[in-house]
């Protein structure tokens, strides 16, 4: 299995705003997560707020091998999703590893 996290750091420090982006990242990501095949599991969590330069958001996600996750990255729906992505953040770090 593969565990494949992304870490955001949003361009709004507004509250509100972040709340929001953080319901559409969740409304959007869970979408793609019954038409990947080998998605095994997803998650959207934002930071609690409580710690100065933490990263906003965290997409933590498993699949199934490393196709399965090169599956998901090339998905046109994937594509889609990632545009509203860039659109919203200052920041990116991801990291996939074995589980």
């Amino acid at each position: 299995m593969i565990r494949h996290l992304v870490l955001w750091k949003l361009k709004t420090d507004d509250p509100s705003a972040k709340a929001e982006i953080v319901g559409e990242l969740t409304r959007k990501f869970s979408a793609l997560l019954p038409i990947i095949d080998g998605a095994q599991r997803l998650d959207i969590r934002a930071d609690v707020g409580t710690t100065a330069g933490n990263w906003d958001v965290v997409l933590d996600a498993d699949y199934l091998d490393e196709a399965a996750l090169a599956f998901y990255q090339a998905h046109p729906a994937h594509h889609e999703v990632a545009q509203y992505v860039r659109s919203v953040i200052s920041e990116r770090v991801c990291i996939d590893f074995e589980v």
